[in-house]
């Protein structure tokens, strides 16, 4: 029996078609890492993401040829029939080329602003205005995003001064902790000040350490009914990014924390940028948080599976299943919910099966090479011989027909003429 996840309550915050905060699902972002100025690269790259199942997608705009694209980048996509929505990532100089390009600022769905990075001093304010004014007049939503990396200098400065005045001074990570939460706070309430409704604003506070990262968003979620966006910002490359990444963000949303999250993996040189699309879908789906894709249970093997064979076929299906998702998604609403289970020898392999919707208990070194297979709780046929892998596909495709796609006969039809071939084999 699952538990559901109580989600904290927030304000709702519209990104294009895109719904943010609440009961609204939980948004799986990406980010590019082509020259926006290349708007072809950059498109096709948006493009990649979003068939991947990136639901925002944020591209650089740094500089006055990359502010020039974007409106063709939009263009690009829409031609493409890609409706993604684009977020703007704005540091330094937004003001200015939010102010200069009116069809990027028009072209963007959302504008994230690191409030430590628009100017210094009193122009510090003025710039964070100036952006939040254009935000109001294209009535854009706008994520305040604060960074451990390029936090406010002054503001740290004057919150370390006061610590060191009380009594009992906190240590200096939790000044710098407190100052994060701060500075996503105050900015919002000028965003509001300057005339940005607060159902246009998302925070975030992003760290590159685990505790940190949750000691943050506890406190922000605590303070504020705004949506959150986590991260854990710099997660580093490989097995470690992706731990990290699922290690911080896992504990916040069991506690109802987040309204979207990017994981922030580095690739390999050369690498498919969409792999942090396929981890932040995978911690929201083994948390029962979304369903993306059919998922498939598999053993890890022991002494008792000496053959490789079903690891062959657990990978065999897992590639399977990938490839025809967006065609079954397009046919078969609910698929996505579907559980198929790969067993390796008799232990847990039967029990397993029956608890998945559909799955095969392969035979362990010494056991009966037979395999039963289990649909809904009931062993209903047996395979053998050297087709097992294209018996067990078949009998997937039907099940999915019968089951997602109202057609029973199909399924029933398959069973029997799977059953004498069981039994002769």
């Amino acid at each position: 029996m699952k538990t559901p996840v109580l989600r904290r309550v927030t304000r709702q915050v519209h990104i294009g078609a895109v719904r943010l905060g609440s009961d609204a699902p939980i948004v799986v972002q990406a980010m590019t890492n082509t020259d926006t100025a290349d708007a072809q690269r950059t498109a096709v790259q948006v493009e990649e993401l979003a068939l991947a199942g990136a639901e925002l997608v944020r591209i650089t705009v740094n500089s006055h040829a990359a502010a020039a694209q974007v409106a063709t980048i939009r263009t690009l996509l829409d031609a493409r029939k890609i409706d993604v929505p684009l977020v703007g990532d704005f540091h330094f100089n937004g003001h200015s080329l939010l102010a200069a390009y009116p069809e990027c600022a028009q072209a963007l769905a959302k504008y994230r602003i690191n409030p430590g990075n628009v100017g210094k001093g009193a122009r510090r304010d003025e710039q964070f205005c100036q952006m939040i004014e254009i935000a109001c007049r294209y009535d854009k939503p706008v994520r305040i995003g604060v960074n451990w990396g390029s936090l406010d200098q002054d503001l740290l400065a004057r919150m370390m001064d006061a610590n060191a005045a009380l009594p009992v001074p906190l240590q200096a990570d939790g000044v710098m902790r407190e100052a994060l939460v701060v500075s996503a706070l105050e900015n919002a309430q000028r965003a509001i000040d300057v005339g940005l409704p607060p159902d246009h604003i998302v925070l975030s506070a992003k760290v590159s350490h685990v505790q940190d990262l949750i000691a943050v968003y506890r406190s922000l979620a605590a303070r504020c009914d705004f949506p959150l966006h986590l991260g854990l910002t710099e997660a580093g490359m490989g097995s470690k990014g992706i731990v990290a990444s699922t290690a911080a963000l896992a504990v916040l949303l069991q506690e109802g924390i987040g309204d979207t999250l990017r994981i922030s993996l580095t690739p390999d040189p050369g690498g498919a940028r969409d792999r942090e699309v396929q981890v932040a879908q995978q911690i929201l789906q083994t948390m029962g948080l979304r369903a993306f894709t059919p998922q498939v249970v598999a053993c890890p093997g022991c002494g008792r599976t000496t053959s490789v064979f079903f690891q062959a076929l657990a990978q065999q299906i897992e590639a399977y299943l990938h490839t025809q998702t967006p065609v079954w998604r397009a046919r078969y609403p609910g698929v996505e919910h579907l559980q198929v289970a790969v067993m390796g020898c008799v232990v847990n392999g039967p029990g397993e099966s029956r608890l998945a919707d559909i799955g095969i208990s392969l035979p362990g070194a010494g056991e009966h090479p037979s395999a039963p297979v289990y649909i809904d709780g009931e062993r209903v046929t047996t395979l053998k011989g050297q087709s097992i892998a294209t018996d067990f596909i078949q009998l997937l495709e039907a099940y999915v027909r019968s089951r997602y796609g109202h057609q029973g006969q199909h399924l029933q039809a398959l069973l029997s003429a799977q059953a004498p071939i069981a039994k002769q084999r």
